[in-house]
């Protein structure tokens, strides 16, 4: 049976092989988030009251949104877009953390897509994993908000996120932004894009082929697990015992 729980062992499993070879940063991090587009149509969104044209009309131009609509294929899934200038869809929203000297993922967070999903995702993480006083968390402009770097800051962990540089003040200070760590953590974070890629080309995470939260869950975190081997497979000398 697809089961969650396995997944997420098998994935842990994969962080445990890299931590056991020394492969893993235990104080710079990057956090990211990507939408998974759920197996349902535009079509299946209709109207939780039940009103809809019995042709489907209401998506046609009407306007739709989560609290009024839902998709009769996947419940779950929510109509979402990344960023402006996007497409919306019928999504998941996945996080994940990477470790930044090999380009690792230590951690996995799906859930249903909202506005703070990212943040929030990024900070269950954290925790997850056991980062606090003295790390680094390298992030893009979605996570320049001042709730989410003092979070950061309560935890212990320098914010080196990219900076807001108009129309609003970056919750980011400027000593912290001109610190030769920032500019690093900004370089490394980029690696976290490959694993989308991957995932999304190689994996079967394009599309969603499962419904519901938990077998999209499930799903997931197996691609991302087979994304941590290759990765592993690709870092000379992974399957050989660290000297003692």
């Amino acid at each position: 049976m697809f089961d969650e729980r396995i997944a997420q062992r098998f994935f842990e499993n994969t962080v445990l092989l890299a931590r056991l070879q020394e492969l893993v940063s235990g104080e710079h991090f990057s956090v990211d988030g990507t939408l998974l587009e759920a197996w349902a149509s535009h079509k299946s969104f209709r109207r939780k009251d039940g009103n809809d044209d019995e042709d489907g009309g209401d998506f046609r131009g009407q306007k739709r949104g989560n609290d009024t609509h839902a998709s009769t294929s996947d419940p779950d899934a929510r109509l979402v877009r990344k960023s402006s200038g996007h497409q919306a869809r019928l999504g998941y929203l996945a996080n994940v953390l990477m470790e930044n000297r090999n380009g690792l993922l230590i951690g996995v967070d799906v859930r249903i897509a909202s506005g703070t999903g990212e943040r929030d995702g990024a900070l269950a993480l954290l925790d997850a994993a056991g980062v606090g006083v003295g790390a680094s968390l390298g992030a893009d402009r979605g996570y320049d908000t001042r709730e989410f770097v003092n979070s950061l800051l309560a935890r212990g962990i320098a914010p080196h996120i990219a900076r807001h540089i108009s129309r609003r003040r970056s919750a980011v200070d400027g000593r912290t932004a001109h610190s030769r760590g920032y500019a690093m953590s900004q370089q490394a974070r980029k690696r976290i894009e490959q694993g989308f890629g991957w995932v999304k080309t190689v994996g079967d995470l394009r599309k969603l082929p499962v419904v519901g939260l938990a077998r999209v869950r499930a799903w997931a975190t197996w691609n991302f697990a087979a994304y941590n081997l290759i990765r592993l497979g690709g870092i000379g000398g992974w399957w050989t015992p660290a000297p003692t």
